[in-house]
């Protein structure tokens, strides 16, 4: 297929955003043969990174290769500009045959100043606060969010990911060397953790996942559960203990002990895999796994917002406000009834009556790939050179 020959993908430190970027990334490189490399983008904080990246990169969208260079040294990226100015060289990537791919609202205006620089095409995976999805060539943008239909703009159900399924199993080889089951029959379970919307409470921890425990007791299942760096420490330990008392478990993984990701290995060995509601790339993943996701719901923030939230959805309901106007925990709502409605999720359990086949029905489910896919044929439509 016809594409960019260098991918360069801009980091800003979130594990989430770099893997939604790779994911795209890896398969623009299977599709077309891009070469695919990082840079990080400059760690700005106080009033530098208010002044930057809230004030100053509204006018990005308008401004030209000049313009755009001064905002980047002015944002500390000159050096950003001078490495990806030598990743270009001088082959067909010097002449515009490059895209430069970010994720969130901290990379995007680095992208896009350094695709106008260089000459190349920015991407941009979610909706930067600021900027927005217009000034991009290309834009992936979960359905939640409620984009306006654009010509620039794909719209995904969920979050892309890196998630391959060929080497699935050699992650599941790798995990379970280190935490070998016991059973054939093995269960992941994927917390999230605390964020302005939801809380994973050490009580929750205790009645759902205890719940878990019990019932995979029953049927001799092996628990595989992992953390967030979300999760807070006493839910943590709550985890621990129910951990320590519960002999189905044969791994706690706690992301604030351990910086690498067990989460494929998971998807590569376990036959069910349970996930919170909170998290959409963890959600995203086992989706594209192959995996009928099973939904633990969690405890919701109280207070003023939340209520703001609820009455907007009811209203949303009746027909009163578009469905644009959902916000907060309601938003992600629509977005689980999405994939619910696809067999990608569903919130029946394999002990109860019709739920034990749900997580049997494997589909074929890459919203990276697809994404990748639309870059190519929206690259070939409008001539490989830049914008």
């Amino acid at each position: 297929m016809d594409g960019p020959r260098l991918v360069i993908i801009l980091s800003d430190g979130i594990r989430g955003h770099v893997n939604q970027s790779r994911g795209v990334a890896s398969w623009l490189g299977r599709l077309c043969g891009a070469r695919c490399l990082e840079l990080d983008v400059p760690r700005l904080a106080g009033a530098r990174r208010l002044v930057a990246l809230k004030v100053f990169s509204r006018g990005l969208a308008a401004k030209g290769p000049e313009e755009a260079k001064r905002w980047l040294e002015s944002a500390g990226g000159s050096d950003l500009g001078a490495r990806a100015r030598s990743f270009l060289g001088e082959g067909p990537e010097a002449f515009g045959n490059w895209l430069c791919l970010s994720a969130g609202s901290t990379a995007g205006p680095y992208g896009l100043a350094l695709a106008r620089v260089l000459g190349g095409r920015a991407a941009t995976v979610m909706s930067p606060s600021v900027l927005g999805t217009a000034p991009f060539d290309f834009a992936i943008v979960p359905a939640h969010d409620f984009p306006p239909p654009a010509e620039n703009v794909f719209v995904t159900i969920g979050a892309p990911n890196a998630i391959d399924r060929e080497r699935l199993a050699a992650e599941s080889e790798s995990l379970f060397s280190a935490y070998p089951p016991r059973s054939s029959n093995r269960w992941g379970i994927l917390v999230g953790g605390d964020d302005a919307n939801y809380r994973i409470t050490p009580e929750w921890a205790m009645d759902v996942v205890g719940r878990l425990a019990c019932e995979a007791e029953k049927t001799g299942a092996d628990l595989y559960l992992t953390t967030s760096r979300r999760t807070a420490p006493e839910t943590e330990q709550a985890l621990e203990r129910l951990a320590g008392k519960a002999s189905p478990f044969r791994m706690l993984f706690l992301a604030s002990r351990d910086s690498s990701n067990p989460v494929p290995g998971m998807l590569g060995g376990c036959g069910e895999v349970f996930c919170t509601e909170d998290s959409v790339s963890m959600v995203s993943e086992a989706a594209t796994a192959g995996f009928r996701v099973r939904i633990l719901r969690v405890s919701r923030k109280a207070g003023l917002k939340r209520r703001l939230q609820d009455t907007a959805a009811l209203l949303v309901r009746k027909g009163w406000l578009s469905r644009r106007s959902l916000w907060g925990a309601p938003r992600f709502d629509a977005m689980l009834e999405v994939f619910k409605s696809r067999g990608l999720a569903t919130e029946t359990f394999p002990w109860e009556k019709g739920g034990k086949a749900a997580a049997s029905e494997r589909h074929d489910f890459n919203e990276a790939r697809d994404a990748a896919g639309w870059i190519c044929r929206e690259w070939e439509r409008k001539g490989s050179g830049a914008k």
